[in-house]
């Protein structure tokens, strides 16, 4: 008879430490030099660690890159899963904009993992994409269409509001270099995210408010 399995042992602080260097070290690897061109020991020599204590946390490059996309997606789906049906349009769609914007600036190397991951074919995620990605954008797009039945906001194709606001916040994350080259210094500037959301905002909100309240 089969022994039974015995339980994984939670992972110890320290455990958890060096998983966290780890990630933390390969992201602005993969996010430059995307999956084929990053290494392990470019990893390790970032985390401070031998190549065998790494491989003793993740036993592949894959296990580390999809770990790190399985955290963005988390991450990067939350302010969108938080839209409601009953809530304010402006409002829901302010902190949704805010929020995502807020993350190009603080975390841009997770949206560009993302978006080399997804410019290669999304080998890694594809599945994800056609599964729950969808089934989020298809609830979240049946919010926006109900909004636009009740009057609330013009009439507009949710899922296309949905991919504007997608494009347009991770640009900055994304394109950062090219914002920089043509903005110099008022890129660099601390109320760059202030500036960048006000105006986002105002181009999004103009455009979904009823056409009674523009005229």
């Amino acid at each position: 008879m089969d022994q039974p399995l015995r339980p994984e042992r939670p992972a110890t602080r320290i455990q958890t430490a060096n998983r966290e260097a780890i990630l933390a070290a390969a992201l602005p690897i993969f996010a430059t030099y995307g999956y084929r061109g990053t290494t392990i020991d470019q990893i390790a020599k970032r985390a401070g660690m031998s190549k065998p204590n790494l491989l003793y946390y993740f036993r592949r490059k894959e296990e580390i890159y999809e770990a790190l996309l399985q955290r963005t997606l988390t991450e990067w789906l939350a302010p969108l899963r938080m839209l409601e049906r009953d809530g304010d349009p402006e409002t829901e769609l302010r902190q949704y904009i805010g929020a995502k914007l807020r993350m190009s600036f603080e975390q841009p190397e997770a949206s560009r993992l993302f978006a080399n991951e997804v410019l290669n074919g999304a080998p890694v995620i594809r599945p994800f994409l056609e599964t729950d990605l969808r089934a989020l954008v298809e609830a979240k797009a049946e919010v926006i269409a109900h909004w636009v039945e009740r009057g609330r906001i013009a009439s507009v194709d949710p899922v296309h509001l949905i991919f504007l606001i997608w494009a347009t916040t991770q640009h900055y994350a994304d394109f950062a270099a090219q914002i920089e080259a043509v903005l110099g210094d008022r890129a660099k500037s601390r109320d760059f995210l202030t500036e960048t959301t006000e105006a986002v905002l105002a181009i999004v909100l103009n455009g979904v408010s009823r056409a009674e309240a523009r005229s």
